[in-house]
């Protein structure tokens, strides 16, 4: 049996390579830039003020999260499983000037005393990790009020794609398979976690890659917001990104 570690989600992102082109592949592109803004739009509105706010980025990758929310004031403490990743975020803050914490750590036993910070913000992660509901657990102890996290939605194109993915990935070749999530799953896990849904964000009707490979904003936005107008995305959008409170004692 394959140790955690071993987990692809481990192993792929050690990778200096990965580390050195993920925002290039993610983000790269029209649709990449996209994506970013529209991620900054929506964590802005879900966190509100942030400024002098203890707020953990947890999965932060090369810390596009962490460095929108260090530049509006928050005291971010960002974590990755990844040193080279961190490497990556590391450069970056320091390029802009940001005082960020950055630490690698493990998303299923955080080294944080609980409700250690304001707000959590967890982001592409938990679709990732070899288990997710531990990892959600650990997002719910160390935060004190709000969680602000995002997963593929099972209702959507994003599970032909995660199915493909399984598949190829079995077959041998080089892809991240992931995981596909019901909405009830995450409601029941949160609220066992003492946790409530107050927001949820949907992006996307049609896959991601069609749009990437379209690479088009305008064809983006123009179908996108035809397809919402005929409520498309409130059945089948994906990724879910919610904004969830801790409920009073």
């Amino acid at each position: 049996m394959k140790s955690m570690k071993e987990h692809y989600s481990y192993a792929a992102y050690a990778d200096p390579g990965m580390a050195a082109s993920f925002d290039a592949k993610r983000f790269g592109g029209p649709i990449g830039q996209l994506l970013l803004e529209d991620q900054e739009r929506i964590l802005v509105k879900f966190l509100g003020d942030v400024s002098e706010q203890r707020i953990l980025d947890l999965g932060a990758g090369t810390g596009r999260a962490a460095l929108a929310l260090a530049k509006r004031g928050a005291r971010v403490t960002a974590v990755d499983a990844s040193t080279e990743m961190l490497a990556v975020a590391q450069r970056r803050a320091a390029d802009s000037d940001l005082s960020i914490a950055f630490e690698q750590g493990d998303a299923h036993a955080l080294a944080f005393p609980n409700r250690s910070f304001d707000s959590v913000v967890c982001l592409r992660l938990l679709m990732h990790v070899p288990d997710w509901r531990q990892s959600l657990s650990e997002l719910c102890r160390v935060a004190d009020r709000r969680l602000v996290f995002d997963y593929p939605a099972m209702a959507s194109t994003a599970s032909l794609h995660a199915a493909w993915r399984r598949i190829a990935m079995q077959a041998g070749r080089h892809v991240e398979a992931y995981r596909v999530f019901r909405s009830g799953d995450i409601a029941r896990e949160l609220r066992r976690h003492g946790f409530q849904i107050t927001a949820r964000h949907k992006q996307f009707v049609l896959p991601i890659a069609l749009h990437k490979s379209i690479g088009s904003a305008g064809f983006t936005k123009t179908v996108e917001g035809s397809l919402a107008v005929v409520g498309m995305l409130r059945l089948a959008g994906s990724p879910v990104t919610v904004a969830a409170e801790r409920c009073a004692s």
